[in-house]
């Protein structure tokens, strides 16, 4: 099976997901895999919860990018991989794990999707989701919030003393790398109706 991936970096709450999930909408997991740059933040059930929560998880070191380049590379040899699955609450990784066998087509979706060189060439298209930061920051105050048990006071914290400096420093510059600039991300639905044409034309 010949698999072609496709890359979408941006901004945290810029857009990146739900431009994903309108693809696998468009043609259901027979076809189309999604799979999470998030599932693969390192485990860090070996320090205390204390002193988890200081990490930098928008730092590229935070992800296992050698589990996900593994992964990546076994799909591409039709190999099935388990996926990890991490509790955003205690930062560690579960027991559960989610089996994602091999598609014709790929997405790989993360902010740091287009960062690792080691992604990137294996990337057959790269999109990268440009959304204005006062609103991508809303989208992610609410998502902690409501679906990771954060506080709005520890959301704050975090966004002012990493995620920002981390956007600046190397998620908005991987947007140079990418074939395709969408703002809005699955909002946009010239740039769904163009991937859809794209994908079309893979699959047949």
């Amino acid at each position: 099976m010949n698999t072609i991936i496709i890359g979408i970096a941006g901004g945290t709450g810029s857009g990146k997901t739900s431009l994903a999930k309108k693809i696998l909408a468009e043609y259901g997991e027979g076809e189309v895999a999604v799979l999470e740059q998030d599932s693969y933040y390192n485990d860090l059930s070996h320090i205390l919860y204390e002193e988890r929560v200081t990490q930098n998880f928008d730092h590229p070191d935070s992800i296992d990018i050698d589990l996900f380049e593994t992964h990546l590379q076994n799909l591409i040899n039709s190999t099935s991989v388990k996926v990890p699955t991490y509790d955003f609450s205690t930062h560690v990784r579960m027991n559960q794990v989610t089996r994602v066998t091999p598609h014709r087509v790929l997405v790989v979706e993360g902010i740091l999707t287009l960062h690792y060189s080691q992604i990137r060439n294996l990337l057959s298209i790269k999109i990268f989701v440009d959304t204005p930061a006062d609103i991508r920051f809303i989208r992610r105050l609410t998502r902690d919030i409501h679906e990771r048990g954060r506080t709005p006071e520890s959301v704050n914290k975090q966004y002012l003393t990493t995620v920002r400096p981390m956007h600046e420093q190397f998620v908005e510059p991987s947007k140079y790398y990418a074939d395709l600039i969408v703002p809005e991300g699955g909002e946009n639905k010239v740039a769904v109706d163009l991937l859809r044409t794209k994908i079309n034309s893979i699959l047949a």
